[in-house]
C-alpha cells in the first residue's frame, strides 16, 4: 500500500506504487459487473458511465444468492493468487 510522504516544501503527497507489486484481487461484484456491464451497455446505450455502474450494483442486489456462487468462486481464486504474489514479493 502506498504511504504518505512529506515533501520538501511540507506538502503531504502519496508515495509512487511500486509497479512490480502484485495487482489486488478482484470482488465477487467486480466480476459480475465485468461479466454483465456489456450486456447492460447494449440493452441501454444512452445511459451515461454513473447509471451503468448504478444500474450494476441493482443487478448485483437482485441476484440470488446461489447465482452469486460462480463470482463469489472467481473472487477467492484470485484473491488466493493475490495472497500468492504478495507472499513472494514481500521476500524479495
Amino acid at each position: 500500500m502506498a504511504k504518505i510522504k512529506q515533501d520538501s516544501s511540507g506538502k503531504k503527497r502519496r508515495a509512487k506504487k511500486d509497479p512490480n507489486a502484485p495487482k489486488r484481487y478482484m470482488s465477487a461484484y467486480m466480476w459480475f459487473a465485468q461479466d454483465v456491464r456489456d450486456r447492460v451497455k447494449q440493452e441501454s446505450p444512452t445511459l451515461t458511465f454513473g447509471e451503468i455502474g448504478k444500474k450494476l450494483g441493482q443487478l448485483w442486489r437482485e441476484l440470488p444468492e446461489h447465482e452469486r456462487g460462480p463470482y463469489q468462486r472467481k473472487s477467492d481464486e484470485d484473491k488466493a493468487r493475490y495472497e500468492r504474489e504478495k507472499a513472494a514479493y514481500e521476500h524479495v
